[in-house]
């Protein structure tokens, strides 16, 4: 008999749009602020930039569509580089080499699992499972 799996637990990104979009997560860790990315989310499917149970109450997403330029942001400032990526501090971004970005802020309540949702017309849409 196989019983029924628990929902993972994780922080997903989903892309709605018809274009492949790249994010990067911010969260706050032991060591400080953290930025990672960069994942390649296809049109049409989802990623998980965070697995495991949620340590924080606060997750931050920067998206950009890689063929129309489009981008997913926010106010709260945070390093990102050029290619894949994970880095420490969110300070003195171009003195250390990388690109600042405005990333936008998720309060996740405190839930264990947490998906946007990006699409084309209305932004982003946030839920918790």
């Amino acid at each position: 008999m196989l019983a029924a799996s628990a929902a993972q637990a994780e922080f997903r990104v989903c892309n709605g749009t018809q274009n492949l979009v790249g994010a990067a997560v911010g969260y706050r860790a032991e060591e400080g602020w953290i930025t990672e990315g960069w994942w390649q989310v296809p049109a049409g499917t989802c990623a998980t930039l965070i697995e495991g149970e949620l340590q924080s109450r606060y997750y931050y997403l920067y998206a950009e569509d890689a063929a129309r330029g489009g981008r997913w942001t926010g106010d709260i400032n945070m390093c990102v580089a050029e290619n894949e990526f994970k880095i420490v501090g969110v300070k003195d971004c171009f003195a250390r080499g990388y690109q600042q970005m405005g990333f936008k802020e998720y309060d996740t309540g405190r839930q264990g699992s947490w998906m946007v949702q990006l699409s084309d017309t209305s932004g982003t849409q946030e839920s918790q499972n």
